[in-house]
C-alpha cells in the first residue's frame, strides 16, 4: 500500500523512501522557507538545510547534529551549518524504504567516540544491518566499522523496514525492525523481522531479555514481537518508559506502550485488540487528511529535557508526527489524550528534544532541520519529574467475573523522595471491541480495590489500571497495567 501525501493541495503517492530525483525537485522548489505553524510563544529556527532524502537524526552530547541520508551518506550539522564532508559514505540498497535509516550515540560517547548506524546492505544478500563506527572529529576513522548484526536476508519486497536505533537508560541497544511486508514474520520467533531487539554495545545478546529461553542463535535479541513497520520510538529520559510507532496499514496508526514480551498484534489485529496475549496500542489516530488523522507516524520524543523552557504542562507529554499530514500532536500519557502542536511541516520524519530543552523536527521535503524553543524568560524549571511504578497487580493479569483486585503502587520524586499517597490518582477502564468506558473514576491514594462484576464478560472485554503521581511543582508520571479475561475452557 502507498502512502498518500497531501501538500499544498497536490496528492502524491509515495512512501517515505520513494520521494526523490524529478518529483523531489520538483516539490522542493515550491516549498516555503518557514515551515511549521506554532502555538503562541514558540518561535522556530531552520538550523541547516541541503540534506537529501532525510530518514533520520541524533544529536550529540557536544551539540552536533547526525542527519542519515537514504542513500547512504551520514551528514554532520555543526555549528548550524552542514558539513560538506560526510562522516560516513555506506554502500546501501536505497531502493524503497531501504538505505541508511537509523543513528545512535553510545552512552560513553563523549570518550569512546562511537556511532551506531542501521542500513541496508547488499553483501552478501540484501539485509539491514546494524554497525559501529569510531568517530576523528567529524569523519569516522577509516576502517572502523564493526558489524554489530545482521538481520536476516530481506525478499524482494522493498518497505517495511523499520530502522530507529536508541540505546536505552539500561545501557542496551534497542533496534526496531520492519516485518518485511510479511506480516507472518512478526508472530514467530524465528526470525528478528517485525520486533523490537534488544543487544549489548557489542552485539552479544542479554541473558535477561524476555525470550531469550524460548528462542534460539540471534533470534534471542527479540524483546517485543507483533510489529508491522516501527519507524520510531522513543525512550522517555529518567525513567524506564518507551513508545513505539507503528506505522499502520488501512485503518490505524499506534503509539504503543513498550513492555518487555509484549506481542501487539500484527498482522491479526490493526490498532485496538482484544485478542488474548495481544496487547492493544496506548493511543491510535486514524487515517485520512486532516489535522487530526494521517498515514504513516514518524517522529516521536518525551518532553523531558535536562532543562525545561516550554511550559510545565509539556513536561512528560510524548511529541509525535505524521509524515503525510505534516503536523506534531502531543500526547498526555495519564489520560491517552493528544493535542494539536505543529502543523504545515513538509515530511517530518524525526523529532529529538535537547537538554537545553528545545525540541528539533526533521523535515525530508525541505531536507531541512528545524529548532523550536520557548521564550525562557516566561517560564524555566529545573524540576524533574516524578517516577510512577504499579506494583500490583502484574500486567495481564487474568479474571474471572466476580474477582476483586488489590491494587498498588509507589511514586518517587528526584527532589521530593517518596510521594504521599494524596500524589496518587488511579482510574480503571473497561475496553469492549469497539469502544472505553470508565469503570473506577479518577480516586486517590496508594492502593485500593475493584471488582469484576459476574455479568457481562466476554473474551472481547478487558480493564486497564492507570496510576499517574504528581509531584508538588505539578510534573506527572504515569504507567498502567492489563487486567484480561482468562480463555474459555472447551
Amino acid at each position: 500500500m502507498s502512502l498518500s501525501v497531501l501538500f499544498r493541495g497536490v496528492s502524491i503517492a509515495c512512501r517515505p523512501g520513494l520521494l526523490n530525483g524529478v518529483l523531489a525537485a520538483a516539490l522542493l522548489s515550491s516549498l516555503p522557507a518557514a515551515a511549521a505553524t506554532l502555538p503562541s510563544g514558540f518561535t522556530e529556527t531552520r538550523v541547516a538545510t541541503g540534506i537529501i532524502n532525510a530518514t533520520a537524526m541524533a544529536l550529540a552530547p557536544d551539540g552536533r547534529i547526525f542527519v542519515a541520508q537514504q542513500g547512504g551518506q551520514l551528514r554532520v550539522i555543526k555549528d548550524g551549518a552542514l558539513l560538506p564532508t560526510p562522516f560516513v559514505t555506506l554502500t546501501v540498497d536505497s531502493a524503497g524504504e531501504r538505505g541508511l535509516l537509523g543513528v545512535a550515540f553510545d552512552p560513553a560517547f563523549a570518550t569512546n567516540q562511537r556511532v551506531y548506524v542501521y542500513y541496508t546492505a547488499t553483501t552478501p544478500n540484501i539485509h539491514n544491518r546494524v554497525s559501529r563506527f569510531t568517530a576523528n572529529g567529524d569523519v569516522a576513522q577509516p576502517g572502523s566499522e564493526v558489524v554489530i548484526l545482521d538481520i536476516n536476508p530481506l525478499s524482494s519486497a522493498t518497505n517495511h523496514n523499520g530502522g530507529a536505533i536508541h540505546f536505552g537508560p539500561d545501557n542496551k541497544l534497542y533496534i526496531a525492525v520492519g516485518e518485511n511486508a510479511n506480516g507472518a514474520n512478526s508472530q514467530t520467533l524465528s526470525n528478528l523481522l517485525g520486533k523490537i531487539l534488544r543487544i549489548n554495545s557489542d552485539g552479544s545478546i542479554p541473558t535477561n531479555n524476555p525470550f531469550y529461553n524460548q528462542a534460539i542463535g540471534k533470534n534471542r535479541a527479540i524483546a517485543v514481537l507483533g510489529l508491522r513497520n516501527p519507524f520510531t520510538f522513543a525512550f522517555q529520559p529518567g525513567a524506564r518508559r518507551a513508545f513505539i510507532n507503528d506505522v499502520g496499514e488501512n485503518t490505524w496508526e499506534e503509539i504503543n506502550d513498550g513492555l518487555a514480551a509484549a506481542n501487539y498484534g500484527w498482522p491479526d489485529s490493526e490498532g485496538p485488540t482484544t485478542t488474548p496475549g495481544h496487547t492493544s496500542p496506548l493511543f491510535v489516530y486514524g487515517h485520512g487528511t486532516g489535522s487530526t488523522v494521517g498515514c504513516a507516524i514518524t517522529g516521536g520524543a518525551f518532553y523531558n529535557p535536562g532543562i525545561v523552557v516550554f511550559p510545565p504542562s509539556y513536561v512528560g507529554r510524548y511529541f509525535f508526527a505524521d509524515f503525510c499530514s505534516g503536523w506534531i500532536r502531543v500526547l498526555d500519557p495519564a489520560n491517552g489524550t493528544a493535542t494539536a502542536f505543529a502543523s504545515g511541516i513538509p515530511g517530518p520524519v524525526d523529532l529529538h528534544v535537547a537538554d537545553d530543552g528545545s525540541l528539533f523536527y526533521l523535515a525530508r521535503f525541505t531536507g531541512s532541520v528545524w529548532q523550536v524553543t520557548f521564550d525562557a524568560s516566561l517560564e524555566v524549571t529545573a524540576n524533574s519529574a516524578p517516577t510512577a511504578t504499579i506494583t500490583a497487580p502484574a500486567h495481564r493479569t487474568l479474571y474471572s467475573g466476580g474477582d476483586t483486585f488489590t491494587y498498588s503502587g509507589t511514586g518517587v520524586d528526584p527532589e521530593e523522595g517518596v510521594l504521599s499517597p494524596a500524589a496518587f490518582t488511579w482510574r480503571v477502564d473497561i475496553h469492549h471491541a469497539d469502544h472505553t468506558d470508565s469503570f473506577v473514576l479518577p480516586t486517590t491514594g496508594a492502593s485500593g480495590t475493584f471488582t469484576i462484576p459476574t455479568a457481562g464478560q466476554t473474551a472481547a472485554v478487558w480493564y486497564r489500571l492507570h496510576l499517574t503521581v504528581r509531584d508538588s511543582p505539578g510534573l506527572t508520571d504515569s504507567m498502567f497495567v492489563d487486567v484480561v479475561p482468562r480463555p474459555l475452557r472447551r
